[in-house]
């Protein structure tokens, strides 16, 4: 008799580590089959446009990452991806849609581009001012939304869309007058409407390794990455996040203000996404404007980032990892052009990809939710 308690508590680990067993199984199963599905659609999509897809899945692994240099240049070009999808995380995790992140980092590329010049200098102090800079005008243009929010009721999800609009119009304005944005005539040569060329000493630092040059601002992206997953999930304030994200009305009634913990989610989103910006302004690399600010400078970063983060399930360590591949298809998708197939297709390929990375959280969420009214149907 009394040996039975010990048995049931024994056989309890061994069953729960059974059942987290099977539940990775069955992730892996699911989103290896999702993967091979999107990859055979993408393949079958590339012949009948009359291409062939092994050679094109050959220039898509050269143009990202097998060809001299290139693995440097996915580099650079994830790294606005996956600050841009660090911020995504933290507003996610308050329970708040940030979609303006486009607009985010334009105005930040634009503070940074006005406050660098107008703080003059060079040196390792003029280049965290053009970084902070872009920090907050990415802050401030996310902190409109949440003053909308929280003092009218406006749903963020709306006025960061509509905030992409404006910030496009604002960058353009700015373009057109040379005591703001745009470059004295003399060093625009035939383009009309650029910033200056950020001074060299201005200019985040490059590293080459093994013959692949990409800016130091990979590391500090990483790092950042590591801190944000550190913070949510080990900290107070993380914990007080994901709380306001859950139940927002458990929150309350815990002590958790909705408005201070909410505005400051989105403008902590904001700062990452003008954070990247300014990161793309001063780190120069893949078509990212040769460090000036040019129309269409955000090149859909913002937009991009935001899927890396849907893709990543707001995890800021997956995050790195698919930041990475998102950008392999945009460097690679240079080389595809040489098959005779159009570079875009891998816009499709991406959006297949992100497909296949939805589908499984979908399967499980609904297979659990069917066994959860089973049992509660088979109690009653």
């Amino acid at each position: 008799m009394t040996d039975m308690p010990e048995t049931s508590v024994s056989a309890s680990p061994v069953a729960t580590n059974v059942a987290r067993g099977t539940r990775i199984t069955e992730w892996l199963t699911l989103y290896s089959l999702s993967v091979l599905a999107a990859l055979v659609l993408s393949a079958m999509l590339v012949e009948t446009t009359g291409g062939s897809w092994r050679p094109v899945l050959s220039a898509l692994i050269d143009g990202s990452v097998r060809a001299p240099g290139r693995w440097g240049e996915t580099l650079g070009a994830a790294t606005p991806l996956l600050l841009v999808a660090l911020g995504t995380v933290i507003s996610a995790k308050a329970g708040l849609v940030n979609i303006g992140q486009e607009g985010q980092l334009l105005i930040g590329s634009a503070m940074a581009t006005y406050l660098g010049f107008l703080v003059g200098g060079s040196g390792a102090f003029s280049v965290i001012v053009v970084l902070l800079a872009g920090a907050l005008g990415g802050a401030l243009w996310a902190g409109i939304a949440g003053v909308l929010k929280y003092w009218r009721g406006v749903p963020e999800v709306l006025s960061t869309l509509l905030l992409v609009t404006i910030a496009g119009q604002a960058v353009a304005f700015g373009l057109r007058y040379d005591w703001l944005l745009l470059a004295p005539q003399a060093n625009r040569g035939n383009r009309n409407q650029v910033s200056d060329q950020v001074a060299e000493g201005n200019r985040v630092p490059r590293v080459t390794v093994f013959g692949n040059e990409f800016p130091i601002a990979v590391f500090i992206a990483v790092a950042l990455a590591v801190f944000v997953a550190w913070a949510l999930a080990r900290t107070v304030w993380g914990f007080r996040l994901r709380m306001l994200g859950r139940n927002p009305r458990a929150a309350q009634r815990a002590g958790v203000s909705q408005t201070r913990y909410g505005s400051m989610a989105l403008l902590l989103s904001g700062a990452f996404a003008g954070f990247a910006g300014a990161a793309m302004l001063a780190g120069g690399g893949f078509a990212f404007g040769n460090y000036r600010l040019v129309p269409g400078f955000s090149a859909n970063i913002g937009w991009t980032g935001l899927l890396v983060a849907l893709v990543a399930r707001e995890k800021a360590l997956v995050a790195i990892p698919v930041a990475f591949v998102f950008a392999g298809l945009r460097t690679g998708s240079g080389f595809v052009g040489s098959t005779g197939v159009e570079g875009r297709i891998t816009d499709v390929i991406q959006g297949l990809l992100v497909l296949a990375l939805l589908i499984p959280p979908a399967v499980i969420f609904i297979r659990d939710r069917r066994r959860a009214r089973s049992a509660t149907t088979a109690r009653t």
